[in-house]
């Protein structure tokens, strides 16, 4: 990735508090879909960054294979390698979402709970809101009670534009849905002959 946009991303990341418009301390996860790539769990796992499956099993014990596809949530402080590899090797690949939130201690629980949805007939399914792709076209298609129950706790939602242009970054304000859009055309560093 060109340092120019990996710069231009980790500042919309993780702004200050003065630019976000709060005094709030807001920190910063992901939820990575490890269905998209097995790097993932590799770059999880070197981290050494706690991280936690969105999915259980009975007795909370998954399968390796549906371990390794699960979503998972961990918490990304500014500036450390996770992050900047996340960036590096997965952004433009819908490997997941950013979120900010002042206390997660709730985070896990809420995220799971948006997890299963009813179609029409009443079937019950599993629905990937943390692929990018499908957060995207749903977001805008809320009506304010969907979107209260969606974000609870969340302070605003980021993801990658289609094929990675930009970075989306989504709020809930006076209960619409707000969106706010960086393009990343313009921080590419020109070519050098």
């Amino acid at each position: 990735m060109d340092t120019a946009i990996r710069e231009r991303l980790q500042q919309a990341l993780f702004p200050s508090g003065s630019s976000l418009g709060t005094t709030r301390s807001l920190s910063v996860w992901a939820v990575l879909d490890g269905a998209r790539d097995p790097a993932i769990h590799r770059a999880l796992f070197e981290s050494r960054l706690e991280h936690r499956c969105l999915f259980t099993g009975r007795g909370g014990l998954l399968s390796r294979e549906l371990e390794l596809a699960a979503p998972q949530l961990v918490e990304l402080p500014p500036g450390h390698a996770l992050g900047l590899r996340l960036l590096d090797e997965g952004w433009g690949q819908s490997w997941g979402i950013w979120l900010r939130i002042a206390d997660p201690s709730n985070l896990r629980h809420h995220l799971r709970t948006l997890l299963r949805v009813q179609d029409e007939d009443g079937q019950r399914m599993l629905f990937r809101w943390y692929d990018p792709r499908v957060l995207r076209l749903y977001l805008p298609t809320c009506t304010p009670d969907e979107l209260r129950q969606f974000f609870g706790p969340i302070d605003s939602l980021m993801l990658e534009a289609e094929g990675g242009a930009g970075l989306i970054e989504y709020r809930r304000h006076n209960g619409l849905l707000q969106q706010r859009r960086l393009s990343l055309a313009e921080a590419a560093e020109p070519d050098r002959a």
